[in-house]
Parts: structure tokens; C-alpha cells; sequence
């Protein structure tokens, strides 16, 4: 497998050898933080549903992700990185804005929207104006879904950005990459779905398509991303170019050469394949009905997580291509490179698939990898950290104060290999998908806290039970535990202005307060200023 896919990535960097715009960009002294810079080019790789462990670097077996590992290999893989929310267009809102989603209030994805706002608003700061007005070159290549109404060049992008929430393969542009090259347009089989619970054919899972790699849509998108930065690099000023992929996210619609590239029978099922939903919120078994898991043999699980893997290796290739052309042109030395996604993905995870009401590891916990030119390479960074912290990251990389990103913080005193007071936990929010559906999650270093108002709260000890099977919540013995942990959630809250702890509040035994959560004004008694003293340590 390992070989079949060098060689695909083989020829896609020999088809990318030809000529171009050549030589170093010309980066202009800037000040920042009392001393100069030199603003940096930023190449921001992105991809929609990603697992983490589907990255070698991350201890993935199967299909290899070789371009992916190296710039894991020359930068710094940060082993804790979380999305603020795990569905598309909050994500990425909350990554524009360096806000998370309860501040933005871009809650909900724009095509099942159940009436949350669908736009950020007109005033709203986000890191792309702000690179334009300091002179770069702001670029975007791929999936947008960032509001509806409003497109990336309404915020200072350049560039195709794309509509929807899978590849748009009746897109103009990309029908006439197809038309110039004479390559076939799309067309697929195999179609992989379950049965419903109305009796109805479920979700397309995954599809066989009848293309060559060429004609795919991500290699339409690393070839506008090639053409994009051969733009970029011919000006001489800084630019950021952001890529986003539209896959892996499913459905898993993919070539022979990678719909076949990972043998089921190599598949390691995921131990929480295992899960009966006993003890946990009810939401999570509709869920797992909507996504069809029990229609469907088990051999059918093996081949979509064996496609995913492949659906991977194929964008791995693709991103080989554009980092090939950055070394053709000369950029690869003073260009810092990120790789993340949006959130994760069940692929079968918990009985699930797509993403949903269900705060586990596999849709929250994301790869994030960042090479900044000069700074340490091979590092392993353990702190919690966010897509958030993407936004501050790339305003100190072009030297602008990031001080509007509040939720945000930037990840170069870590890249820098420096010793850095961290926050020793991470808050992520969700609000839903389909329907509101409310949660909010604190996970420390053993422990993750989901607060669900309208069902059970969920409580997993990650060092024993590490795929979130067991829900210790109720558990007496647990009681020090759950206390110190819904404090800490509650003040964290209060203290980032999410009127969500207000539940709290009221439901859970969160210390003393020093307002009037009543929000009345009228009944100061009933909770009178608490005295300050030292918080109990959380685990």
C-alpha cells in the first residue's frame, strides 16, 4: 500500500516540475512586540472531517500520509489540539474571527440552519481584512461554508472560493478544468448507505468513482492552489493562501486507486464500536438510527474506515503537489505551513458517523501540525490547544497585533520550543445540528465533563476508559471529582461571558458566586458577595 501510494505522489510532484514564477519573496521589515520582524508567508492547509488518527504522525498503520509526517517531521505536532466545535461553519467562523461560537453566534451550518443566524456580522474583525490592510496577498482555495450570504471575497479573500458542504463537481470552474484537459466528467457506483428508520434509503456513505486522480476534485483544487501561489510568488509581497479540502468528509467518494487502496480485512475496528448508549444522553442512540450503523453488516464498517483511510492518503498526495510547487518557487524557507481541519469524524466510532451531539475524542480532538521557518523542528507540544489559537498564531506571524482574536492565542511561543504558563484545560461548545442541542465540554488531563441540560451529563476517565464507553457522572465515588470539575467548567464560563453557566447555576452545586445570576437585581441576599479564596485544584 505504502508503495502504490509513493508512487502516486511521485508523479503528481513530476507533473508539478515545470516552470514558473521562481525565486524568494521579498518580505518587508515590520514591527512587532517592541522589536523587528520579518513577516513571514503563511500557507494554511486545511481539510473537513479529518480524524487524528488517520496521520502516521498520530500512529496511523494504514494507507500513509507521507507529505503530512514530514511536515510533522520539520515542525511541531501539537498532541492536544481541539476544535471549539465540532460541526463545519461554526469551526471555521470561530477560526476567521479568533471568537469562539457563542461570541460570533455563527451556530449552525447554513443547510440544515434551525433559524440561528447564518452570517457573521458586516463589522465583524477578522484576521483576512486585517492581513489585507497590512499589505499581504490574502488567497483562498477551496470550501468556503463560512455564513451564507456573504463569500470569502467579501472578507479580502482572492481566489475560487467554493460553495456547500461537499464538492461541488457541477461547479463551472471545475467543469471547465475537466473541459480543458479532456478528462471525463463525474460519475460514480458502489454507492455504500444503510436503511433509515422510516424505511427510506439512508445517507450515501461512500461511492466509487469513475474518474482518473486527475480528474478528481481535489487535484481541480491543488491545481488552482499551485496557480494560486505562482501568483502570490511572482508579486514579491507576503501573502497567505488558505486550502481547504472538502474531503475526507463524507461521502467517501474516491477513484479505483484509492477507493481499493486499504484491504478491510487490515482494518482495526474501533473499540467503541462496542458502545450499547447505557447511561448516556438518548440523543446518541437516534443518532446512530439517523446514521444507519445497525443496518449494515459489520463488513460494510471495515470498507468505509479502509475508504477513509484512502480518501486521506489521497489528499495527502495532493498536498504533496503544492508543497512541491513552494519549493520549486523558492518559498518552502520563509513560508510557515499549518495543517489542520475543522473537527473530527465517527466513521463508525460510538455506533456514528458524520459528527453530532456527542462531545467524544473522535470529533473533538483534531490533528494540528505548524512549521514555522527557524524554529525547532520534530517537537511533540502536549498543551490544550485550539483552532482558535490558529488566528492569533497567523497575526504574529505577520506581525499585527492580535489583541481582537479574544479567544485566541498564539501558538509560536510553543513552536519556538519555549517553557509557556498554558491553560491546563480546554472548554468547547456545540449547539446544534439538525436542532439546537446545547452542550458544553471541559476536558483536563484524565478527565472530560459534558453538560447536556436536557438530558444526563457525561463524565469519562480518559486514563481507564479512553474510548468514552463507561459515563461515571452518577457515580458517588466520583462526587470529588464531579465537584471540582463543575466548579472549574462554571468559573471558566463566567469568566469567558457564556451566559450557559447561568444552567448551571441553578442545577449544579458550583461554589459560591460573586453575582446575582437572577440577573433580577432585586434579591442581593440570596447570593451575597463570596469572599475570595483559593480555588479546590481540579484533576
Amino acid at each position: 500500500m505504502a508503495d502504490r501510494h509513493e508512487r502516486v505522489l511521485r508523479r503528481g510532484r513530476q507533473a508539478d516540475r515545470g516552470g514558473g514564477p521562481g525565486g524568494v519573496l521579498h518580505r518587508r521589515p515590520v514591527h512587532g512586540g517592541g522589536q523587528v520582524t520579518q513577516r513571514r508567508n503563511i500557507l494554511f492547509l486545511m481539510t473537513d472531517q479529518h480524524r487524528v488518527d488517520t496521520l502516521g504522525a498520530y500512529g496511523s498503520r494504514l494507507a500513509g500520509t507521507p507529505v503530512l509526517d514530514e511536515l510533522a517531521r520539520t515542525g511541531t505536532r501539537f498532541e492536544r489540539w481541539y476544535t471549539p466545535t465540532a460541526i463545519c461553519a461554526p469551526a471555521r467562523a470561530s477560526l476567521l474571527t479568533g471568537q469562539a461560537p457563542f461570541r460570533h453566534k455563527l451556530l449552525a451550518n447554513h443547510e440544515r440552519n434551525v433559524g440561528y443566524q447564518e452570517d457573521l456580522p458586516t463589522d465583524q474583525f477578522t484576521f483576512s481584512q486585517a492581513l489585507r490592510e497590512h499589505g499581504y496577498q490574502v488567497g483562498l482555495v477551496g470550501k468556503w461554508h463560512v455564513g451564507h450570504h456573504r463569500r470569502a471575497a467579501d472578507y479580502g479573500f482572492d481566489g475560487p472560493d467554493l460553495p456547500g458542504w461537499h464538492n461541488p463537481v457541477d461547479h463551472p470552474d471545475y467543469l471547465g478544468y475537466l473541459a480543458e484537459r479532456g478528462l471525463p466528467p463525474y460519475a460514480i457506483s458502489d454507492h455504500v448507505r444503510g436503511t433509515l428508520p422510516n424505511g427510506g434509503p439512508g445517507n450515501l456513505l461512500a461511492a466509487r468513482l469513475h474518474q482518473p486522480v486527475e480528474a478528481t476534485f481535489e487535484h481541480y483544487l491543488a491545481t488552482r492552489a499551485i496557480e494560486q501561489l505562482e501568483r502570490h510568488a511572482a508579486t514579491g509581497d507576503p501573502f497567505f493562501l488558505q486550502v481547504n479540502f472538502f474531503g475526507p468528509h463524507l461521502p467517501y467518494i474516491l477513484p479505483d486507486e484509492y477507493f481499493d487502496l486499504v484491504d478491510p480485512a487490515d482494518v482495526e475496528l474501533p473499540r467503541s464500536i462496542a458502545e450499547t448508549f447505557a447511561g448516556k444522553p438518548p440523543v446518541q442512540r437516534n443518532y446512530s438510527a439517523h446514521w444507519t450503523f445497525d443496518s449494515m453488516p459489520i463488513e460494510t464498517t471495515r470498507k468505509l474506515i479502509a475508504v477513509y483511510h484512502g480518501y486521506v492518503a489521497m489528499i495527502d498526495a495532493e498536498i504533496g503537489r503544492i508543497t512541491a510547487a513552494m519549493a520549486r518557487l523558492g518559498l518552502h524557507d520563509h513560508t510557515a505551513v499549518f495543517f489542520t481541519c475543522d473537527h473530527g469524524e465517527f466513521t463508525g466510532a460510538h455506533r456514528l458517523h458524520d459528527k453530532g451531539p456527542a462531545m467524544y475524542e473522535d470529533i473533538y480532538r483534531t490533528p494540528g501540525l505548524l512549521r514555522v521557518p527557524g524554529h525547532p523542528a520534530g517537537q511533540v507540544r502536549s498543551e490544550f490547544v485550539s483552532l482558535l489559537d490558529c488566528t492569533a498564531t497567523i497575526l504574529d506571524l505577520a506581525g499585527i497585533d492580535p489583541a481582537p482574536a479574544v479567544d485566541s492565542r498564539s501558538l509560536l511561543p510553543l513552536t519556538a520550543g519555549d517553557t509557556v504558563d498554558w491553560q491546563p484545560d480546554i472548554v468547547c461548545e456545540f449547539h446544534g445540528h439538525h436542532f439546537p442541542y446545547p452542550q458544553r465540554m471541559l476536558r483536563t488531563d484524565r478527565y472530560k465533563l459534558v453538560i447536556n441540560p436536557d438530558s444526563v451529563n457525561e463524565l469519562y476517565d480518559l486514563r481507564t476508559d479512553p474510548d468514552e464507553l463507561l459515563n461515571l457522572y452518577p457515580l458517588p465515588e466520583l462526587a470529588p471529582v464531579r465537584a471540582a470539575l463543575l466548579r472549574r467548567l462554571y468559573l471558566l464560563l463566567v469568566e469567558r461571558g457564556d451566559n450557559f453557566y447561568h444552567w448551571m447555576t441553578s442545577m449544579y452545586e458550583v461554589g459560591e458566586v460573586s453575582h446575582d445570576p437572577t440577573l433580577s437585581g432585586l434579591d442581593d441576599a440570596s447570593y451575597p458577595p463570596a469572599a475570595s479564596s483559593p480555588e479546590t485544584p481540579f484533576p
